[in-house]
């Protein structure tokens, strides 16, 4: 039986005790169906001094910065060192730590981790996100970087991955059990961890904003109504006289309540249920994209492409499941 896939989580002082504690939680918690832990998950630091957290306790790593040079995967939890949260800077020692890392190994940030990726260069030309709260001055060290603070992660080629803020760390190690497990394994991971093993929408849902009037029922129960009847037409109007709205109150409402308009959200639910019937039924594209409202098989690929860079039939044979206590885990260098 094959190693786990180490990965080493590399504490940064002060780092953000939460953010640390999700990888050994979503994947050190991963196995196969006969009890096989498929994940190494190990804490290191810059040595094995106790590192302070944001949350005024501190962790004591078992590991130094050795571990770096062995890890399959390295993440980079949040942190406000000051170097790359404050000056764009990277220490030398974390430079020199971060130059160990094996070419071929998988990087990944969690919330302000990202800010250590940019100062290491790491970032220079790629799309990537970090929190919403501090996208502004992200933007203003590293201009480089192809900041997008409304996504939740960011793993375009799989090898150097961000997530947004804190839970979207989560939604990120979920996509990575996706990605070399495929979907049960991750499921279950996401039951376990008592989460949605994807959610809809993006940072913007969260970010600080004016709520619907008070005493309004809001767009809930349309929203409800709508993932039943997906291969309906569910166009503006139809919306808003479910929620007997009008399309004006509707749309500013839905977009208070999700952070989207009622379109791109339909669509993203379409797709969703879309990579769901592929991974977990035998349906042609064709009665996959009547089945999600999504028309034509032509019209799924589109969407697919355009938001997964994928085509239908390479998802399904990537995420359907298969044996998985035989089944290896993808490299770190393939993306």
């Amino acid at each position: 039986m094959p190693e786990p896939h180490l990965v080493a989580v590399l504490a940064l002082e002060p780092v953000v005790g939460f953010d640390l504690t999700i990888p050994a939680m979503v994947l050190g918690m991963a196995q196969t169906a006969d009890g096989a832990r498929l994940y190494d998950v190990r804490i290191c630091g810059l040595s094995t001094d106790p590192v302070a957290s944001t949350g005024g306790f501190a962790i004591v790593p078992q590991h130094g910065p050795e571990l770096l040079a062995l890890a399959d995967t390295v993440i980079i939890p949040g942190t406000q060192i000051p170097g790359p949260r404050y000056a764009g800077t990277l220490p030398a020692e974390v430079a020199a730590a971060l130059a160990t890392i094996r070419p071929d190994a998988r990087i990944i940030s969690i919330c302000t981790g990202a800010f250590v990726l940019a100062a290491a260069g790491y970032l220079d030309g790629r799309r990537a996100t970090t929190h919403w709260s501090f996208a502004e001055d992200f933007r203003a060290l590293y201009p480089l970087v192809q900041l997008d603070d409304n996504l939740l992660f960011v793993a375009d080629d799989e090898r150097i991955c961000t997530a947004a803020g804190l839970a979207s760390g989560i939604d990120l190690c979920l996509h990575i059990l996706r990605t070399d497990h495929g979907s049960d394994i991750a499921n279950r991971a996401a039951r376990y961890c008592v989460v949605p093993p994807w959610r809809e929408g993006g940072q913007s849902q969260f970010i600080d904003r004016q709520v619907p009037d008070p005493g309004s029922d809001g767009t809930a129960p349309t929203r409800a109504w709508a993932l039943r009847h997906l291969d309906a037409e569910l166009d503006l109007a139809t919306l808003a006289a479910h929620a007997s709205m009008s399309v004006r109150t509707f749309t500013r409402r839905f977009k208070a309540e999700t952070g989207l308009a009622p379109g791109t959200w339909i669509l993203q639910q379409r797709l969703r249920h879309a990579r769901h019937l592929l991974e977990t039924t035998d349906l042609p594209v064709d009665a996959v994209a009547h089945a999600a409202g999504l028309g034509t098989a032509h019209s799924l690929r589109h969407h697919m492409r355009g938001e997964l860079g994928v085509a239908p039939m390479a998802y399904r044979r990537t995420f359907r499941a298969r044996p998985l206590q035989s089944a290896p885990l993808a490299t770190a260098s393939t993306g």
